[in-house]
């Protein structure tokens, strides 16, 4: 087997180290011994943006999307959205943009320049407390899901406060989308404990439909 090859290390604020390596024609994004993410695995990222819009029913929305991660959500729904759209990326860690921008730069395929893309260098949660009914809908993949494993400062998103803010931050009728590598039914009831309506759907890995099976929590502002 190829051996993996280190290409650059981040310090996420308040977290860990990350470390970017590439194997051939593969990246993968390490945080201790957990693999994060990898360029062969996309589906499910890709299935937060094209499940999201199809719940929203519309080309032209404004979204914020939290973690910029490969860009594998950012370009999903770029290629489904018109040029009404608008895009809120917010990315905590620079580097993550830097490597999009350096040895990623094929990957990204341009998506950080569309001018549909606004990128905010900051902790989405901050964005999420001055959106005021900004957002159509808020996609987040910042983690490994409700447990905060890249960033202790990430569960707050998940709190009953953290919800209310987001709540808050959605238009009537607006989607909050969560990304998890597993289910968590005490996430769930939080969910609907804070008033929305819930949809949780089970998504594989890979666009092939196979691989490790993942989350995504759709929960829906009431209008």
């Amino acid at each position: 087997m190829t051996p993996r090859e280190l290409l650059g290390t981040a310090a996420v604020p308040g977290g860990q180290e990350l470390r970017l390596y590439r194997r051939g024609a593969d990246f993968m994004i390490v945080l201790d011994r957990n693999e994060l993410m990898s360029s062969r695995m996309s589906g499910s990222e890709k299935a937060l943006a094209l499940m999201t819009i199809e719940r929203l029913g519309r080309r032209d929305p404004h979204l914020l999307i939290g973690g910029y991660g490969m860009g594998f959500t950012l370009r999903a729904a770029l290629a489904q959205l018109d040029a009404r759209a608008q895009i809120t990326l917010a990315e905590l860690v620079p580097e993550i943009i830097d490597w999009a921008r350096g040895p990623m730069v094929d990957l990204a395929a341009g998506c950080l320049d569309d001018p549909r893309v606004r990128l905010v260098m900051d902790d989405v949660a901050h964005v999420i407390a001055a959106g005021n009914g900004s957002f159509d809908a808020i996609l987040l993949d910042v983690d490994n899901g409700p447990d905060g494993l890249t960033a202790d400062a990430n569960d707050r998103l998940y709190t009953s406060a953290g919800l209310a803010s987001a709540m808050r931050a959605l238009k009537p009728g607006g989607v909050l989308a969560i990304w998890s590598a597993g289910a968590d039914a005490a996430f769930t009831r939080r969910l609907q404990n804070a008033g929305f309506a819930v949809d949780e759907v089970v998504v594989k890995a890979r666009d092939n439909g196979k691989g490790p099976r993942h989350v995504i929590w759709f929960a829906t502002r009431r209008r």
